[in-house]
């Protein structure tokens, strides 16, 4: 039976193949002698600033450089909306087509929401933002899971890997609906990997630090509520700093929000009802983040490497931190709820009384108590 190893030439199909920590992998993974099926969504892939990069990278792939050599034959690009469930059978299909297997699925799309959960209530496009966040990193990473089970079955081989970041472990204030998306996606993740097993189908959860993830792929910010933008130790800190790297460059700037009206606005005008409602008025906003040049690479490069590294293990981890200060963010958060755990074990062991009772007279040496006479028996 064929297994793929580092050695050996690897087929990857990745779910989205446009962000930069997408695009540096494609390039390393062609490099290694790889083959690579590049899913290409059609709202990215149109968008001119976001798609720059891995035009690029395809003019490179028909270069006649000679460490370019070959790159052009082991590369397909594919438009594929992972919403869609169709598109992602027919990039499956297309994939095996072309090469022949899949030996390593990448789920790699992300969108972030930024926006407290008030901010994301205010108005139904608002409320929107939670579903479309859901579709974008939970139902179309699914749907290419789905998709890919009977062939990855038929080979009896096959690594799923899915990147999130730490968020799967750690709340971010203000991102609290990409954390359930992320949560959400783990959770499925955890499941599937016992349902495949028997089929010799690896699961793998990869977590770089939110940052990567969020400065590289696109943001959309809800409408700021002012209870929630009142001082450093507010809780919209990450809408501060994305928003800080996003003015470095003009044409990624948010519009400063609007300041409030110097006179009070008539009492039945629909400012003065966005006051009650403690909501300012203003629209949602996309952005693509831009990085200074050589940045992304710094940024990305530790997650490229460990997702190249992972990729077709014979024996591959069920989840694999990226970074020292990601792992120790998730060990300090695993430490608060081991002592927490701790801190409340008896509680959680006094309400199974009967058990508790027979564990003691077991450690003690003693003999469980006859029932009462007239007691009903367990099994009576």
């Amino acid at each position: 039976m064929y297994c793929a190893t580092h050695n050996s030439p690897r087929t990857w199909l990745l779910t989205s193949a446009l962000s930069p920590l997408a695009v540096r992998l494609i390039r390393a993974l062609l490099a290694h002698g790889d083959y690579v099926v590049a899913c290409l969504p059609p709202n990215e892939i149109d968008h001119e600033d976001r798609s720059a990069e891995f035009r690029e990278l395809v003019n490179e792939c028909k270069s006649t450089r000679k460490d370019r050599e070959g790159w052009k034959d082991r590369i397909r690009g594919i438009r594929c909306d992972g919403v869609v469930m169709g598109s992602c059978g027919a990039a499956v299909a297309e994939a095996v087509q072309v090469f022949g297997r899949i030996d390593i699925l990448l789920c790699c799309k992300s969108e972030a929401v930024v926006g407290t959960v008030e901010e994301l209530s205010t108005t139904p496009f608002t409320q929107n933002l939670v579903r479309d966040q859901f579709e974008s990193i939970f139902f179309s990473q699914v749907n290419f899971i789905r998709a890919a089970l009977p062939q990855l079955r038929s080979q009896h081989t096959g690594h799923i890997i899915v990147l999130t970041s730490t968020g799967g472990h750690i709340g971010t204030p203000g991102m609290s609906i990409y954390t359930a998306a992320t949560w959400a996606l783990e959770g499925f993740c955890d499941s599937l990997a016992y349902e495949v097993a028997p089929f010799n189908i690896k699961v793998t959860i990869v977590q770089p630090n939110k940052e990567i993830q969020s400065l590289t792929n696109r943001l959309t910010f809800a409408p700021q509520m002012p209870a929630y933008d009142q001082g450093p130790e507010s809780v919209p800190s990450i809408r501060d700093i994305l928003t800080n790297v996003l003015n470095t460059y003009p044409d990624t700037a948010l519009p400063s929000p609007p300041s409030p009206p110097e006179s009070g606005p008539s009492p039945m005008s629909p400012a003065s009802s966005a006051i009650e409602l403690d909501v300012v008025p203003g629209e949602i906003l996309h952005r693509y983040p831009k990085l200074p040049p050589g940045a992304a690479d710094k940024l990305v490069i530790e997650t490229v490497h460990a997702l190249s590294a992972i990729g077709g293990h014979e024996n591959p981890p069920a989840r694999h931190i990226v970074g020292h200060e990601g792992a120790i963010a998730v060990k300090e958060k695993l430490k608060t709820v081991t002592e927490e755990l701790e801190d409340f074990v008896e509680a959680s062991l006094s309400v199974d009384i009967f058990e508790s009772e027979l564990q003691a007279e077991a450690r003690d040496c003693k003999a469980p108590r006859a029932e009462p006479s007239g007691t009903p028996s367990s099994t009576g």
